[in-house]
């Protein structure tokens, strides 16, 4: 399945294709906090289906993809580098390369000069796989996000803050880790 994801097949994965079932019309009265809570579930939900989606078309992980979509635009990519494109723990990133790397769909170098430096690019089948692979590959909540407004987006993290100030078992660790379903 190429990049070109018909309608069909996003609603195949869970997506939606322009329509916002549900959704609140912004200045719309006060939603109750069930609504919200729904609201969470969906967005959640939504991504849980494509991880799983994305995992039964490619053989690998939502965030493996979304590895192998950053290596696809810029080879050679350090380890570090690419832990810092997927905002993950450099640990995190090196156990989901060794996985792609057994897998045969990327290649490790160490650097000539620094042999510290550990360097990786796409395979041959890391290539094809890349090419098959259906869309958003860098995942339903990266795309999402990337599609919001500045004022949009800033709402949406104020939001997020005031949530995570009244949580009591907040771990801030967990920032840098993929969500489980998308290991």
């Amino acid at each position: 399945m190429g990049n070109g994801a018909s309608a069909v097949t996003r609603k195949s994965a869970g997506l939606k294709t322009g329509s916002n079932q549900g959704a609140k019309v912004v200045g719309a009265a006060t939603p109750s906090r069930l609504d919200v809570l729904r609201n969470l579930r969906i967005v959640i939900r939504a991504a849980q289906r494509h991880s799983s989606w994305i995992e039964k078309q490619c053989g690998v992980s939502g965030a493996q993809l979304w590895m192998m979509r950053e290596l696809g635009d810029a080879p050679g990519l350090r380890v570090g580098e690419l832990a810092a494109k997927l905002a993950i723990h450099q640990t995190t990133a090196s156990n989901l390369l060794d996985t792609l790397e057994k897998a045969g769909h990327i290649v490790k170098a160490r650097d000539a000069a620094d042999q510290r430096v550990v360097t990786v690019t796409l395979s041959a089948s890391g290539q094809a796989l890349l090419a098959q692979a259906p869309i958003p590959a860098r995942g339903l909540l990266v795309e999402a996000l990337s599609r919001l407004d500045e004022d949009a987006l800033q709402r949406l993290d104020q939001g997020l803050q005031a949530l995570l100030e009244v949580i009591d078992m907040v771990d801030e660790s967990h920032a840098m880790q993929p969500l489980p379903f998308m290991m």
